[in-house]
């Protein structure tokens, strides 16, 4: 059965975009527990072995179910649109833990045995300990799986909104769902989620949070009870060629024209990216890339926009020509 999110007129004005370091940790810490997400990031994985390998994720595991209910205080809506993660962390810390302890439970029940597990008891005795502590554990996840790709990670989250936000304005909400996730449907201000689970919301003017996400893949997300924004994560754009080394496939040609430095970074930029994280991913001084991409954006290759606290650069129409042209 279809999950059911029903819009009002107040909903449409109050539906936004965010990234969430929160969540990636989350879902990062999710899928080493799930084989079917392994497919895209295998690089990671393999990354990653030893410093999760030292990780006792056990206790977040124990609330993340193969079907059922996760507490929603353990990994809130986002605040904005670039919280950071000690914001994120932070509202976690906070949370009541009367609410957690419920949460909790409720969680622990939709996995056999958990709830009556030696350790589903030890979380649920402590409520006020265990928010501290899967909170730590949190945080040490983050540190560990997520923190050191971070900038690749955000560049492509953000690339994902900048590219739906255009598609936002050109075709409208009820046109951009269904292209952003062939299992959402939009009919009459109701928006259709194909999903394993079955839920309906009114959102009452509360709007409606759309977080991309890299690690959530294959599966959609549609979360979050009241008095929690109701909230939708969908796998980003791009995932494929995330974990790609880069390679020198810059044609002579535009190396002769540009210089070898520029010539690499306007051909690296297959998606809007941030100075950051394309230094990141060539692996160059973050001065040097902003030098280079200051003189392709002169010489009329690159444009650039702000989104929050970031600048993301992208090819001009001449830019495209020129990166993928080849040598006849």
């Amino acid at each position: 059965m279809p999950s059911l999110l029903h819009f009002g007129e107040d909903d449409l004005l109050n539906c936004r975009f965010a990234v969430s370091p929160l969540w990636e940790t989350q879902e990062a810490v999710r899928t080493l527990n799930r084989p079917a997400r392994h497919g895209y990031h295998a690089h990671w994985l393999r990354r990653i072995r030893a410093a999760a390998a030292g990780l006792d994720l056990a206790p977040l595991w124990l609330l993340m179910p193969q079907r059922g209910y996760c507490p929603d205080w353990l990994c809130p809506p986002p605040i904005g649109p670039a919280a950071t993660f000690e914001d994120e962390i932070a509202a976690v810390r906070a949370a009541d833990p009367e609410a957690a302890h419920e949460e909790a439970a409720r969680s622990l029940a939709d996995t056999p045995g958990a709830l009556q597990s030696s350790r589903g008891r030890s979380l649920l005795k402590d409520p006020t300990r265990m928010v501290q502590e899967l909170a730590d554990l949190m945080e040490t996840a983050w540190h560990a799986l997520v923190e050191p790709d971070w900038p690749r990670l955000r560049a492509l989250l953000e690339a994902d909104i900048a590219f739906h936000s255009r598609r936002l304005a050109e075709v409208g909400l009820g046109g951009l769902l269904p292209e952003i996730d062939r299992r959402f449907g939009w009919r009459s201000h109701t928006l259709t989620i194909e999903w394993k689970g079955r839920h309906e919301r009114d959102l009452a003017g509360q709007g409606l949070v759309l977080v991309p996400s890299v690690f959530l893949w294959p599966e959609v997300v549609s979360s979050f009870e009241p008095p929690w924004q109701p909230t939708l994560a969908y796998p980003a754009r791009g995932i494929g060629g995330l974990w790609a080394e880069p390679t020198d496939h810059t044609p002579d040609a535009l190396v002769r024209l540009l210089g070898r430095g520029r010539a690499t970074v306007l051909t690296a930029l297959d998606e809007p990216t941030t100075t950051t994280a394309l230094a990141h991913r060539l692996r160059l001084a973050p001065s040097s890339v902003s030098a280079h991409l200051t003189v392709l954006r002169a010489g009329g290759l690159l444009t650039s926009r702000r989104y929050g606290h970031q600048v993301l650069y992208e090819r001009t129409p001449l830019g495209m020509a020129l990166a993928s042209g080849t040598e006849r």
